[in-house]
């Protein structure tokens, strides 16, 4: 029961997360990759930071904190960036169904670091998600916008910090709390990224930023930052790394129904066989075949 709950908190956190990138696809008009991700880390630090106090929820033990700050700067800083860089050459959805290929490197980075072993059925339903998703870029590929496979390639790339971040979280957390652990490395990645605002000139392109614009960073900051992330190490304390990560196959089912309103970006045929695939391929990976 305990695992289904992680995975049932990780889809939610996959919703949010396919919301964030087409929010980012929008907003990657009006600022460059550096200052996306202060804006989303910056705001989602703020978020987290007065819960995790007013929580009281246990923090990470001394010796812990360069890991965690470590993780945290990866991730955050890190892949984020690379994250936003992906969504200047391609679709959000496109992007997405990338990024969904999480299940598959976390599920090899388990195995290969002896945290989480492979079993037939959780092989087989982290694949049949993922081949879902190589299926439907393919299949798409004609609609694409021009040199969107350098955004897609860039996306799956990156996609090998924040598996490597789930499979290193599990210990930290379960020797702090979730709040804890997420506080530590998100502001670390803020912190990071901020200082390289500062001396890129990123932090002044918010000068130009509208109503509109920031009405859709503050989504950013709050749902896409802070909430999808608090669930997500919610999930990590509940499920294994690669069930959680499996979940991470709905984002480009949310990013491109968000993205159809404010980027005009199309809903294809593609993108429904994917859909199928990604819930058959969740279904099979979480659920056990118990012996009688």
């Amino acid at each position: 029961m305990g695992e289904w709950v992680g995975v049932a908190i990780a889809l939610v956190s996959s919703c949010l997360g396919g919301s964030a990138a087409a929010i980012t696809r929008y907003l990657a008009g009006n600022a460059d990759p550096i200052t996306l991700a202060i804006l989303r880390w910056g705001i989602g630090f703020l978020c987290v930071l007065p819960a995790t106090l007013l929580l009281g929820a246990k923090w990470p033990q001394r010796a812990d904190w360069p890991a965690v700050a470590a993780l945290g700067f990866a991730f955050f800083g890190v892949f984020f960036v690379f994250y936003n860089i992906a969504m200047t050459f391609t679709t959000a959805a496109r992007a997405s169904l990338a990024l969904a290929t999480l299940p598959l490197q976390t599920m090899v980075v388990g195995a290969l670091l002896g945290i989480e072993p492979l079993t037939k059925r959780k092989t087989i339903g982290v694949c049949v998600a993922v081949l879902g998703v190589v299926a439907a870029l393919a299949s798409g590929l004609a609609a694409a916008p021009a040199g969107a496979w350098r955004g897609e390639l860039i996306m799956t790339g990156a996609v090998l910090c924040m598996a490597f971040y789930n499979v290193w979280s599990r210990p930290f957390i379960r020797r702090s709390s979730a709040l804890g652990f997420l506080t530590v490395g998100m502001g670390t990645g803020a912190a990071a990224l901020i200082l390289v605002g500062l001396f890129t000139g990123s932090i002044a392109a918010l000068n130009g930023f509208g109503t509109p614009q920031w009405i859709a960073g503050i989504y950013l900051g709050v749902a896409g930052g802070a909430l999808a992330f608090i669930l997500w190490v919610l999930a990590l304390e509940r499920a294994s790394p690669t069930r959680v990560a499996n979940t991470m196959t709905v984002n480009p089912i949310a990013a491109g129904l968000l993205a159809t309103q404010l980027v005009g970006e199309p809903i294809t045929p593609n993108l429904v066989i994917g859909l199928i695939a990604v819930f058959a391929g969740i279904w099979i990976a979480t659920s056990e075949i118990k012996n009688p």
